[in-house]
């Protein structure tokens, strides 16, 4: 075999939001191997929430990502409340489960235009754009926001979600569901699209669990795990849903998992609406004065998967330890497997396949003294420092 052929994706790439550096190592169309380079967006996240107020950490974490804005907010409330040990109103379930929801949706309905712009089928991706402005007009109206709904608090929610807001919500859901119908029946009948996503970027059940593959990755692979049912929060145990899976594992099945969620988002939504109409108006939250010294931590079903949060306290304001993994940490490995052996032009389909998103993945890999042109600490450095960290916080505890 000749030497392979290394084609850069990236750090900067028409195909790629985000920085991010993926080398395709082929033999003539054929990757054969793929190497992936984190590192390029590194923005401290953790790091800065030491400095901030549990309250101001809230606004913090809904910056990781804009997409799934209200993930992080959502696994960050778990895990403060499993700290303080509080159980919240069952009206706040019902409003966080919405945001959620309708989060979910306008963030499956974004992948599902940019997968129809990728594949050359604009007209898919324009109608998706449409298609999902009264997903964001919905967020407005409830929170005042388009992005960034900066709703969730220890305890509850900052605002409620009036009763006389609710038919309204309920007639944009009506008209989305139509969309829906349109746009699945485009997806699901041509013939364009399955020729160019069945058979592309395969990934077995082996697969998911050897590279712990989350969220529709993991599921259009037939490994039914959702936070929302292993782990159920917020109002998911109080109203009827299914998990969607599918057995194929390709392409094809990551956009099916997708779309199909999204009707099961609008039945959740829909029943949600119903728990308030029961609940008590203004019944939001639980006052929350302090937080003790301990360890908790938090999960969430963000659109690409689970998010997880782990924060250690010391009875101040502030966290401790911060610790944050997205779902495209993981995900974005599964490219290893998916990749390898597919031709470059569908290589780069089962790239975005899995919806990564970078900004939300990125870890330090080293620490640069730019003026003396010299490496301070190394990533393995670095991860000395942090167990030795975690050690001296183990014996305060």
């Amino acid at each position: 075999m000749s030497k392979p052929t290394i084609i850069p994706i990236g750090p900067y790439h028409p195909l790629q939001a985000e920085p991010e550096l993926f080398k395709l190592y082929c033999d003539g169309e054929i990757v054969k191997d793929v190497k992936w380079e984190t590192g390029y967006n590194h923005r401290g996240i953790e790091k800065l929430s030491e400095s901030k107020t549990f309250d101001q950490v809230f606004f913090l974490v809904e910056r990781i990502c804009g997409i799934c804005s209200t993930s992080h907010p959502f696994a960050f409330a778990n895990c403060m409340e499993e700290i303080v040990n509080v159980e919240i109103p069952d009206r706040a379930k019902y409003i966080r489960s919405i945001i959620g929801e309708l989060e979910r949706i306008h963030s499956h309905l974004l992948w599902a235009g940019l997968a129809g712009h990728f594949l050359g089928y604009n007209t898919v991706f324009m109608w998706v754009w449409k298609y999902r402005e009264p997903v964001l007009d919905l967020f407005e109206i409830i929170t005042g926001n388009r992005n960034s709904y900066a709703m969730f608090k220890i305890g509850g929610v900052r605002r409620d979600i009036p009763n006389n807001l609710v038919p309204t919500i309920q007639k944009n859901l009506d008209a989305l569901k139509h969309k829906l119908d349109l746009l699945i029946g485009v997806v699901m009948d041509d013939p364009v699209i399955h020729a160019r996503t069945k058979g592309v970027g395969v990934l077995t059940k082996q697969d998911i669990i050897n590279f712990a593959a989350v969220g529709p990755t993991a599921r259009a692979s037939g490994v039914a795990i959702d936070v929302r049912q292993d782990d159920p929060y917020a109002a998911y145990p109080l109203v009827n849903w299914k998990v969607i899976t599918a057995e194929e594992g390709d392409v094809f099945a990551k956009v099916a998992v997708r779309l199909l969620e999204m009707y099961e988002s609008v039945s959740i939504i829909e029943q949600c609406l119903e728990g308030l109409k029961k609940e008590k108006e203004g019944d939001i939250e639980v006052k929350v004065k302090n937080v003790p010294e301990g360890m908790g931590t938090g999960r969430a079903e963000a659109p690409r998967g689970e998010v997880f949060h782990f924060v250690t306290t010391d009875g101040g304001y502030s966290p401790v330890r911060h610790k944050v993994r997205a779902p495209s940490y993981t995900n974005i490995s599964t490219f290893k497997k998916s990749c390898v052996g597919q031709t470059i032009s569908d290589a780069t389909i089962s790239l975005a396949a899995v919806d990564p998103c970078y900004c939300c993945t990125e870890r330090m890999a080293m620490v640069y003294d730019y003026y003396n042109k010299k490496p301070i600490l190394s990533g393995k450095d670095m991860i000395k420092l942090s167990q030795q960290k975690t050690e001296e916080l183990k014996k305060k505890l």
